[in-house]
């Protein structure tokens, strides 16, 4: 575990796209999903990588400001309530070790995806920064 962690501060002070950690205010930023595209027709496992603008990447329980992590809402039509943390389940995934992309099975049809960034504690940013919704279809 402490070499892991150990890791994860080495990549965060050497790689720009692990913290970006600049001076812009959260009401600027946002999440997008890189891939899959909008509309794409994919197979399982999906890897979904995840995009930024405005703010960096930190490792939940690591309180850095103008930083949180990523969370992976899969099929989720009603977003969770922004002043708690965000639930930990198969539809609220959570990549709070800076993670910036995953690869994820999911069965045959569509799905909705959505990004959410949730801060140290993983409670979403106010304001949110949330990514637009994607639906893909897997076959």
């Amino acid at each position: 575990m402490k070499k892991m962690q150990a890791l994860l501060v080495m990549l965060m002070i050497l790689s720009p796209t692990i913290y970006a950690g600049g001076t812009t205010d959260t009401g600027s930023a946002s999440a997008y999903i890189i891939s899959p595209k909008d509309g794409e027709t994919v197979s399982s496992p999906v890897t979904v990588r995840f995009g930024l603008r405005g703010i960096g990447v930190a490792p939940a329980g690591v309180q850095r400001e103008h930083t949180g992590h990523h969370h992976l809402l899969v099929n989720v039509q009603q977003l969770p309530d922004m002043d708690k943390p965000i639930p930990a389940d198969d539809q609220h995934r959570h990549f709070g070790g800076g993670q910036t992309e995953v690869s994820i099975e999911l069965p045959p049809g569509e799905h909705r995806l959505q990004l959410l960034l949730g801060d140290h504690s993983h409670v979403p940013h106010k304001p949110p920064v949330l990514s637009e919704p994607i639906i893909i279809k897997v076959y």
